[in-house]
């Protein structure tokens, strides 16, 4: 059995606690403190917390273990937030990494804040950034953008949008839908674009497959993947948009919207003219 870490007082509020993504041993000596200390803890998932707190010698002891995570939110939040008005401290964990990111515990985070009692991050792994560091892509202005749409529409709507962001881009995605991603990407940035796969970062299987977007397709095309993805692709360079590339992007964004949304999208994303770029998807729609 581990020795169980001694508990620390933690100050009153809500404590955003990190958590590992794969190696158990990431965890920080801060969080393991908030841990042993906090009056009450809630986490996306009770057990994968139970877990690692058995693993580090965290004893739960008599204090409240409590689920909070999307389809209990606006039940659990109340609890939680009642603890905070009655002066305790409460420390909150997502299932892993850094919490509010593609977490549930936004909403925890805004209704604390809204009244004035206080929030603190205890920082430490982030999938993101663990990401980033291997990529060998610049770092230095990145965008995350989470999981992309699963609808066509959206879809095709959201990587439009992300074409003309300059900075590198770092997006989670389903291991079912990884070589799908790469050849839309591939298809709406450019498949000489530079990018990286990383996948189950920190874990005994931890793989990171770096190339241009046209080669990652290839390589990802007939793979059964499995495990945690996080794609990184580097920012594009600033071109002038031809006629076609225009034209292109049109007809993506046409398949989920109307002519006006559509042409709003594509204005947007190249930065042109909206009547301009409304009179080519008339065009393109009358022409289908």
């Amino acid at each position: 059995m581990p020795e169980t870490a001694p508990a620390r007082s933690v100050p009153k509020g809500l404590h955003f606690v990190a958590t590992p993504i794969g190696a158990a041993r990431d965890i920080t000596l801060r969080a393991l403190d908030i841990l042993a200390g906090a009056d009450v803890l809630a986490a996306e998932d009770t057990r994968t917390l139970r877990h690692l707190m058995e693993i580090h010698g965290v004893a739960l002891g008599d204090r409240p273990l409590i689920a909070y995570h999307d389809h209990n939110g606006e039940a659990v939040r109340p609890r939680l937030l009642r603890a905070l008005e009655e002066g305790r401290s409460v420390a909150y964990a997502s299932e892993a990494g850094t919490p509010l990111v593609a977490d549930p515990g936004y909403q925890l985070a805004r209704a604390a804040i809204a009244s004035g009692y206080p929030v603190l991050a205890a920082p430490g792994p982030s999938a993101v950034l663990a990401a980033l560091t291997v990529s060998g892509l610049p770092t230095d202005r990145f965008l995350f953008a989470g999981f992309p749409p699963t609808g066509a529409g959206d879809r095709s709507r959201f990587l439009t949008e992300l074409a003309a962001v300059p900075a590198t881009l770092v997006l989670y995605e389903s291991p079912k839908r990884i070589s799908r991603l790469l050849g839309e990407l591939a298809q709406t940035l450019g498949g000489e674009r530079q990018a990286a796969v990383c996948r189950e970062l920190t874990k005994r299987f931890e793989e990171v497959s770096r190339g241009s977007l046209a080669n990652l397709t290839e390589q990802f095309a007939d793979r059964d993947v499995k495990g945690e993805i996080v794609v990184v692709i580097d920012r594009g360079t600033a071109v002038v948009a031809t006629k076609s590339d225009i034209e292109a992007a049109l007809r993506r964004a046409l398949r989920g919207a109307s002519v006006r949304d559509a042409a709003a999208e594509v204005a947007e994303a190249f930065g042109l003219p909206r009547k301009e770029v409304y009179r080519m998807a008339l065009g393109l729609a009358e022409d289908e």
